[in-house]
């Protein structure tokens, strides 16, 4: 029995919205890379079968197309479903301390939101309320691409800026 071999499984699926809006970079080799905070609600009935709320806040990192698709698509408050794996990022601060944060990185993001397109013209296909009617309710970019996953995070530079 001391041979058997645990299964290797690391995947998780959750559903939030956007806690600020995301933070779009590129490392050194120029990858681009988002990184945002989730806010995930959980309802249940306490002793007394009164309904109590709990959020949990994860961090989620999305790499290349996912990443691009992520700026242009996401904001504060957008609602997402996101499939991807948990990573411990583990880092040195300028004191010489050590951090380490445990996130979600994204595979496939849902956008659940709509949002307006434009129709070629320099105008936005909207109806009254602001939406296009045209679109489907719920959007999916699959990340498919996973050679970035081990990247050593301290080379990342804000957009538009080499350090």
């Amino acid at each position: 029995m001391a041979d058997l071999k645990m299964p290797e499984l690391n995947y998780v699926l959750i559903v939030g919205n956007l806690t600020k809006d995301p933070v779009f970079r590129t490392t050194s080799n120029d990858t681009p890379v988002v990184n945002f905070s989730i806010a995930s609600n959980r309802r249940y009935k306490d002793r007394n079968s009164n309904w109590q709320e709990d959020v949990c806040y994860i961090g989620v990192v999305a790499w290349n197309k996912l990443a691009e698709s992520c700026q242009q698509r996401l904001r504060k408050g957008n609602a997402v479903l996101l499939e991807g794996e948990l990573q411990t990022r583990n880092w040195r601060t300028e004191d010489g301390g050590h951090r380490s944060i445990l996130e979600v990185k994204a595979r496939r993001i849902q956008f659940l939101n709509k949002f307006p397109r434009s129709n070629g013209n320099g105008r936005d296909c909207e109806d009254a309320t602001g939406l296009a009617d045209h679109e489907d309710l719920f959007e999916l970019f699959d990340g498919d691409d996973d050679s970035f996953f081990n990247l050593d995070t301290e080379t990342l530079s804000p957009v538009g800026k080499n350090s």
